[in-house]
């Protein structure tokens, strides 16, 4: 079972209702003014809060648990009676959304051992903090949420979107895991090299250098990329390139040749002409798309 695979990466669960549409409250992007920020002593009551950290660490404690989170990483905050507050100063940037679930008698976490209750309640199970598999395409989500409400779309768009973004963590997380039919070790071989990829991202990259550095022939890693995500290791090579410009296109103030050279392009119209035989748009139409945020300084 999915859920009962997730309950082997993190010991507390937060539980969510698989039919249901959550009900949206308010969304932001924070950015600290400086590395001397903590955040305030703020309640939370009947809300949840999802917080997807996208530069720095944030300090948290709440319900008597101090978090530490990281760029890449989110955390999920049940309601509850007591404030949350910072216990460490640090700079910090994150987007976070405010919702309410209608649980009925369900608790907002879990123990691992209660997992199959509610799997047969029809409940989806999600670790209270971790990392964002894919950190761009949630970024995404959030600002087309902010987008949403600045433009004053209708409660039932509001709510669909923000259990889209639950939804959307949950899948990613889902499809990080190991599959049962997956050969023994191969997802871990996956997983090493998509962490490599990325952490050298600003090179140029190539198969022989890859394998090279894991042991491995470059036919035989072109073969395991395309048995697990189906797609040859060059294309995933230059689609994290293409996820992370995006990235850095919606949420950052780089200019289009900073970002080119960003993710291992010498050439600003050669990383151009592949951005838009990508995604259908230039660099610049791209950053324009979803321009609009809800910022916040405090």
């Amino acid at each position: 079972m999915a859920n009962a695979r997730l309950k082997k990466k993190l010991t507390k669960l937060m539980v969510f209702p698989k039919e249901q549409l959550f009900c949206y409250l308010r969304s932001g992007k924070f950015v600290a003014l400086n590395a001397d920020w903590k955040h305030q002593n703020l309640p939370l009551r009947f809300d949840y809060e999802l917080i997807v950290v996208t530069e720095g660490t944030l300090y948290l404690r709440y319900m008597e648990e101090d978090y530490k989170v990281s760029e890449g990483e989110y955390l999920i905050l049940p309601p509850s009676e007591g404030d949350r507050s910072g216990f460490k100063k640090a700079y910090c940037s994150f987007y976070w959304s405010h919702f309410t679930v209608d649980m009925e008698s369900f608790p907002a976490r879990i123990t691992p051992d209660e997992t199959p209750a509610y799997e047969r309640a029809n409940c989806f199970l999600l670790p209270q903090t971790g990392t964002v598999p894919r950190l761009e395409k949630m970024v995404v989500q959030m600002k087309q949420l902010q987008d949403l409400e600045r433009n004053s779309y209708p409660d039932i768009t509001l709510n669909a979107a923000m259990t889209a973004i639950v939804t959307e963590l949950y899948g990613q997380i889902l499809a990080e895991l190991p599959k049962d039919s997956d050969p023994i070790g191969t997802k871990q071989i996956y997983s090493d090299i998509a962490d490599y990829i990325r952490r050298n991202i600003s090179k140029n990259i190539k198969i022989s250098e890859i394998a090279d550095a894991f042991g491995y022939s470059p036919k035989y890693l072109s073969h395991l990329f395309s048995v697990v995500k189906g797609t040859s290791l060059k294309q995933f090579i230059m689609s994290l390139k293409m996820e992370t410009a995006s990235f850095y296109l919606r949420d950052t103030d780089k200019t289009v040749s900073e970002i080119a050279n960003d993710v291992g392009f010498s050439d600003v119209h050669n990383f151009s002409r592949t951005f838009k035989r990508i995604t259908g748009l230039t660099p610049t139409a791209y950053r324009n798309t979803y321009s609009k945020r809800l910022l916040f300084h405090f």
